[in-house]
């Protein structure tokens, strides 16, 4: 793997309008339901006032877990996202009300974090591993960011800017020996260097990168002092961990069983460079690779290229669910061992799709290959699109892959960082869809819209219009002033197995002029209305998984185009454990408009033991078991769960 010839960068949110019939109805949710809902639970819960006490507001103590301002600061970037392109005085203002509150609560010295302010305003900075104050951080500086681009106001950046000075003050020119113990300011410090320019903020990120996985790491001289850290004897109820103090917590997330220091929960069992294994808490891993490939692009550093791709290739090849999800175990929120791939106890949570795409969309920028925009779409329409309902208000935190019909979206959780984590990445979805280089454009997603490029001194607005996922035909106009020559990238997805092409009606040989990255691309003179269309056929297929995925053995799934199909309950005569798909058994795609605001569905013939064969039986000789023949339904599996509880299914016994 090496870095790209030409830096790849993204185009600004405000440079990208999607108009596109599936997108629309999910995003007009997200901005006018789904901000709403999730501002009135971080009232309720007491995480606005907390700010509130911090500021010397309101009385009475801090309340909920302590990384809850974290999610005010995802809550404010997807906002600010949505400010970039609609006009809402409404939103604008209950934004500048909350960085009002913000401002107030910051101490003199640019400290921000209420928990500690309230709690325990003697013991900052003195556990990393646990108690989340520079993770806090780091989702203050992406809101930052997010708002100061959107709204070219500088009050929430120059809050962010005191903050992370005073943490520069306090790790470089102070020599505090400090790592986060969930990364998260790695990325977002890249991001203000990005805007800022302040080069002590890349210092700070390489800093935090270097110092993992050393073998002083800060995290075992606290667990040799819990008693007289922060965090001590806190304790909150939590979903999927009962009611454990922080330092209970520590010791079983940080310790192997023989009691020995074990790292690999935050990825601090070895330094970056040598990391070739995907460990640990998912949602930490992907924000920690975020931070080395936005270092290694700033650097060129060499060493951390290939740890990333070494780290890409054993998650996506033996770590990673057919739905893109990533983190098989509940008892650390991430990663086993290689192809240990559990279905119905499957973790996979909703905040590690999210830090997923994050870190591939990093890599394709770091690489311009596009086998990371593969993993973002198979992700984007199916692991992480599960993960929120169709109303807007309802989430999961976790995406098994079977269920009893027992696992339910909920509004809201006590740690609730996957809501706003979706609605910040739904919010910013226009940024996934094109990049450039001084001399190219790539498409990424085919999603309906249009997109405004400089390159070549022109000004060149791309034009989407597809019926994708569902369709397989893409037609884009090309649309500029002056004839310009340059490069068109277009993505060739990796599930495709034969796609045409033409342009202005004549038939291109596609083969020939696809790239060793995955791109289709065209290098001509372009001029005003030339026009694209592109078709990748749709086959239904029924994939297989590798052999030692074992939970999956004489299973498929089935999948069209990008999206993975799952069996409920309610569609299905038959019990779901009973269905046996023939191998040779034809399957029919069908679309349905008024289906869950419009869906494919897939049909087609199965068979099921006949009961009748096994009246006054226990045990037959298997030539003598007969089946009868059953039609089964199936539907996108980001649509399941938003109709009557029952049992689901991604991976289906077959012939």
């Amino acid at each position: 793997m090496r870095i790209a010839d030409n830096r790849i960068q993204d185009l600004s949110i405000t440079e990208v309008e999607i108009n596109d019939e599936f997108w629309n109805h999910r995003l007009q949710v997200n901005r006018e339901v789904t901000l709403k809902h999730q501002y009135e639970r971080l009232e309720s819960s007491g995480r606005l006032d907390n700010f509130f006490k911090a500021a010397g507001k309101k009385g009475g103590d801090y309340k909920g877990m302590f990384f809850n301002d974290s999610d005010v600061y995802k809550w404010l970037e997807a906002a600010s996202y949505v400010l970039a392109n609609y006009s809402d005085k409404k939103l604008r203002n209950r934004i500048d009300k909350v960085i009002s509150i913000i401002d107030d609560a910051q101490e003199e010295n640019g400290y921000l974090n209420t928990y500690f302010t309230l709690e325990e305003p003697d013991k900052k900075w003195t556990n990393f591993g646990m108690m989340h104050e520079l993770y806090c951080a780091g989702h203050l500086f992406q809101a930052a960011v997010a708002h100061y681009q959107a709204t070219n106001q500088e009050s929430l950046l120059d809050i962010a800017c005191e903050f992370a000075d005073h943490i520069y003050e306090v790790f470089i020119r102070n020599k505090k020996k400090g790592i986060p113990g969930h990364e998260e300011i790695e990325l977002a410090l890249i991001e203000l260097y990005q805007v800022t320019k302040s080069k002590k903020y890349l210092e700070l990120a390489q800093y935090f990168i270097d110092n993992r996985g050393q073998v002083n790491s800060p995290f075992k001289q606290e667990l040799n002092n819990l008693e007289s850290i922060a965090g001590y004897q806190f304790r909150e109820d939590i979903e999927n961990y009962g009611n454990p103090s922080a330092d209970e917590l520590y010791q079983e997330l940080y310790l192997d069983e023989n009691d020995n220091y074990a790292g690999e929960y935050a990825q601090d069992h070895l330094p970056v460079r040598e990391q070739d294994k995907v460990v640990g808490h998912a949602v930490r891993a992907m924000y920690l690779y975020c931070g080395m490939a936005d270092v290694a692009m700033e650097t060129k550093d060499h060493e951390l290229i290939q740890a990333l791709g070494n780290l890409w290739a054993n998650m996506t090849k033996k770590r990673m669910y057919v739905t893109g999800g990533i983190g098989s175990a509940h008892h650390n929120e991430g990663f086993t061992a290689d192809y240990d791939l559990p279905n119905d106890t499957a973790y996979a949570e909703t905040c590690a799709a999210v830090g997923s795409m994050m870190w591939n969309q990093r890599m394709l920028k770091l690489t311009g290959e596009a086998c990371f925009a593969d993993i973002i779409e198979r992700t984007l329409y199916n692991g992480f699109l599960s993960g929120v309902s169709l109303t807007g208000d309802k989430f999961f935190y976790v995406n098994p892959l079977e269920s009893d019909g027992t696992h339910h979206r909920k509004g809201w959780f006590k740690v609730s960082c996957c809501p706003p984590n979706i609605a910040r990445f739904l919010a910013s979805l226009e940024k996934y869809i094109y990049l450039k280089n001084e001399d190219c454009i790539f498409i990424n997603q085919y999603i309906s819209g249009k997109g405004k490029v400089s390159i070549a001194e022109e000004e060149v607005i791309i034009r989407q219009d597809t019926a994708y996922p569902w369709d397989d035909k893409v037609n884009i106009k090309i649309n500029l002033k002056n004839p310009s020559e340059f490069t068109l990238s277009l993505r060739i997805p990796d599930w495709c197995q034969e796609a045409s092409l033409q342009i202005n009606n004549q038939s291109l040989e596609i083969e020939s002029i696809i790239n060793d990255n995955g791109y289709a691309q065209i290098r001509r003179k372009w001029r005003n209305g030339d026009q694209i269309r592109l078709e990748f056929a749709m086959p239904i297929e029924k994939v297989t998984a590798h052999p030692l995925v074992t939970q999956n053995k004489d299973k498929v799934a089935l999948k069209r185009g990008p999206i993975i199909y799952c069996l409920e309950e309610m569609d299905n005569l038959a019990s779901l454990d009973d269905i046996l798909l023939p191998a040779e058994e034809e399957l029919e795609f069908y679309y349905k408009p008024d289906f869950l605001e419009g869906a494919g569905v897939i049909k087609g013939e199965s068979e099921v033991p006949d009961m009748m064969g096994w009246k006054n039986h226990l045990y037959q000789n298997v030539n003598e078991v007969t089946f009868r023949s059953v039609e089964f339904k199936a539907i996108p599996y980001h649509l399941w769960d938003h109709r009557e509880s029952g049992k689901m299914r991604v991976w289906i016994r077959s012939k």
